[in-house]
C-alpha cells in the first residue's frame, strides 16, 4: 500500500499522463538540458504538480541557474519529499511529490540565494498556474 494520499495503477498514471510526462515523473526520467517549457519562464503564479496538481513551487522562489533546468530556492512546506538518491554513483537528493509521489528532479545545497537551495525541477513534472 502507498504511503501517498493520491494513488493510481502504473496503467491508469500511463494513461493520463501520456509518454513523454510518465517518463519523467513516474520512471525517473530526465529532460535534456535547455529544452522544457519552464527553464526560461518567469510569470507569476504556482507551480503545482503535473501528476496531481498539488502546489510544489511559488513563483517567486524561481531563479536562472543556467542548469537548463527550471530552479527554485525553496519549495512550499510539506508538499515535497526528499530521497537519498546514490543512483550513478553521485550522492543526491530526489525531490518527489509529497502528494503523489512522482518524481519532481533533484535539490542541491549550492543555490546562489539566501536559502542555498537549488531545486533542480523537470518542466515535464509541473504546470505553471497563473
Amino acid at each position: 500500500m502507498s504511503k501517498y494520499p493520491v494513488q493510481k495503477t502504473e496503467a491508469e498514471w500511463k494513461k493520463e499522463l501520456g509518454e513523454a510526462r510518465y517518463k519523467i515523473l513516474r520512471e525517473k526520467g530526465t529532460e535534456r538540458p535547455h529544452t522544457g517549457e519552464y527553464n526560461l519562464t518567469f510569470e507569476n503564479g504556482t507551480y503545482v504538480c503535473g501528476a496531481c496538481h498539488n502546489p510544489l513551487f511559488e513563483s517567486d522562489s524561481k531563479f536562472e541557474s543556467g542548469c537548463g533546468w527550471p530552479s527554485f530556492d525553496e519549495s512550499i512546506p510539506g508538499n515535497v519529499e526528499y530521497i537519498k538518491d546514490t543512483t550513478f554513483g553521485m550522492m543526491r537528493t530526489e525531490i518527489l511529490c509529497a502528494n503523489c509521489g512522482s518524481h519532481l528532479g533533484h535539490v542541491f545545497n549550492d543555490g546562489p540565494t539566501k536559502t542555498g537551495q537549488r531545486y533542480c525541477v523537470n518542466s515535464l513534472s509541473v504546470d505553471l498556474k497563473k
